[in-house]
């Protein structure tokens, strides 16, 4: 049987070698799961990305194989890079969930809580949740959309 997993990830802090060691026992476990479920993993698209400055660049491996590194991923359209700062990760972020938030708002009628939430929810908050996700520093900075 033949499958891919669509999107696992495994993720951490890794400032410390405990970190990096609980990263690489999740991937571990991972490709268990994958054997106990006759899962094949495709393991030439798995990458591992390295964010924010003090970043040990751990070597992470599936089974027997390296994982390759990557620096930068897009994920529900978001570019999530290690080159860029911070802030100009969480401004494009905005960008496009401000732009989601104006195609809801024009194309549904009406504008009542009951039928925006489910909306916001489903398109906008799952945009955020992928930029936190990704490990970026968070922000104090409050966005108003």
């Amino acid at each position: 049987m033949d499958t891919s997993i669509a999107t696992r990830k495994a993720e951490g802090v890794v400032d410390t070698p405990e970190g990096c060691a609980a990263i690489q026992r999740d991937l571990h476990k991972l490709e268990k799961w994958a054997d106990r479920n006759l899962i094949k993993f495709n393991k030439g698209k798995c990458e591992v990305l390295h964010l924010r400055k003090n970043n040990p660049l751990y070597q992470y491996g599936l089974g027997t194989d390296q994982l390759e590194s990557s620096c930068a991923e897009k994920a529900l359209g978001i570019l999530v890079d290690n080159k860029l700062p911070t802030s100009h990760q969480y401004t494009l972020a905005a960008k496009k969930t401000n732009s989601i938030l104006g195609c809801i708002r024009r194309r549904i009628a009406t504008q009542s809580r009951e039928v925006i939430l489910p909306f916001y929810s489903a398109l906008v908050r799952n945009m955020w949740s992928t930029v936190l996700d990704a490990g970026l520093p968070r922000m104090t900075q409050t966005w108003s959309y």
